[in-house]
């Protein structure tokens, strides 16, 4: 039997990197899978490639009516929740003394309030005892050089997390913060104006990694399917680490 026979889940940032392989993930493990993205061509195609139980909505979680689309066209279809992961989320790395305002708002509106606002309107479509799974950062607790608002934002997800769990705590709805170490996904390129640039980076990540490597986003969402699963039904309020041992050596 696969661990996630019929939940229905939906994940934001779907469309690549983590998002995607946690989408195709647990439509391997049984379930329906709602993905959304800003960008129609990524999900089209991500959609071709898991191939089957996916229905994909483009917006942005920074806007509210795209966040309102998301969960009709969920209640429309399924009329319920069992899983949310909320991934989606911006770097825009800025040394201290150089960040702008409007890089700030930015990435707090996506990473901070865009998170919160996809697990509030998720509530009312949730099952009780369904688990919502932010994903977070070992960059909320480790200094990262240039990347003090994105440091600051998954931060936040770890406070949601421990407040959430007391006020949910009547549903029986796990939350969960999902935080991992450097991961080769497409953000990395976002970083630099070259490959080589972004191969740099790469290379720089992984010298700091005990493991010698960065990352997959499939590692990452093998542990988003256990903590989306019966199998981490004790879990609540904690932060999984996936970060090949960065920050915790």
């Amino acid at each position: 039997m696969n661990r996630l026979d019929g939940k229905v889940a939906v994940v934001t940032g779907g469309s690549s990197g983590i998002g995607f392989a946690t989408a195709q993930q647990f439509v391997e493990e049984g379930a329906f899978v709602f993905i959304t993205g800003r960008r129609r061509p990524e999900l089209d195609k991500a959609k071709d490639e898991i191939g089957r139980n996916v229905t994909t909505v483009q917006g942005d979680v920074s806007v509210s009516a795209d966040l309102d689309r998301l969960f009709g066209t969920v209640a429309e279809e399924k009329g319920k929740i069992d899983v949310v992961v909320a991934n989606s989320g911006l770097v825009d790395p800025q040394v201290f003394g150089q960040i702008t305002e409007a890089s700030f708002d930015r990435i707090f509106n996506v990473n901070a309030r865009g998170t919160l606002f996809t697990a509030q309107k998720a509530l009312p479509l949730m099952n009780d005892g369904g688990s919502i799974i932010l994903v977070g950062s070992i960059a909320g607790h480790v200094g990262v050089e240039g990347y003090t608002t994105y440091s600051a934002t998954k931060a936040a997800l770890r406070s949601y997390a421990r407040t959430w769990t007391k006020e949910l705590k009547g549903r029986g709805i796990r939350v969960n913060v999902l935080s991992p170490g450097p991961i080769d996904t497409p953000i990395m390129d976002s970083q630099a104006d070259s490959k080589e640039g972004a191969d740099a980076i790469r290379a720089a990540f992984a010298s700091v990694v005990p493991l010698g490597r960065m990352g997959r986003p499939e590692e990452v969402a093998a542990a988003a399917v256990f903590l989306a699963s019966d199998e981490s039904s004790f879990c609540a309020g904690m932060e999984l680490s996936v970060d090949g041992g960065m920050a915790q050596v």
